[in-house]
């Protein structure tokens, strides 16, 4: 997850980031509305507007049929996300480790 060294100190986007501030504004329609459509509650939308939640498979199929989008991109977005998240939580233990030559 490192090799990029364009996302050094950048800190990973969650899905939800995503969701809340680019395309749920530029599709205009109400996150009341929006959660009816997806067939969730507003709370768990919310949830995972807020970050609180991750994107899971079956919501991921849920966004990617809403939105025209696959559900692979939502999951490979969430993937990204705990990576980054988990490197980081795990720099110290992960340098401990010696890799074994191929």
């Amino acid at each position: 997850m490192s090799g990029n060294p364009l996302l050094k100190g950048l800190k990973p986007t969650h899905p939800g980031e995503f969701l809340r501030e680019d395309v749920l504004p530029a599709l205009g329609i109400p996150k009341t509305e929006i959660a009816k459509r997806l067939g969730i509650s507003r709370a768990m939308l919310y949830t995972i507007l807020d970050e609180r939640a991750p994107i899971s498979p079956a919501m991921a199929l849920r966004l990617g049929k809403l939105l025209g989008t696959t559900a692979e991109s939502w999951l490979n977005m969430q993937r990204d996300y705990d990576l980054r998240k988990l490197e980081k939580s795990m720099s110290e233990e992960l340098d401990e480790i010696d890799p074994v030559a191929a």
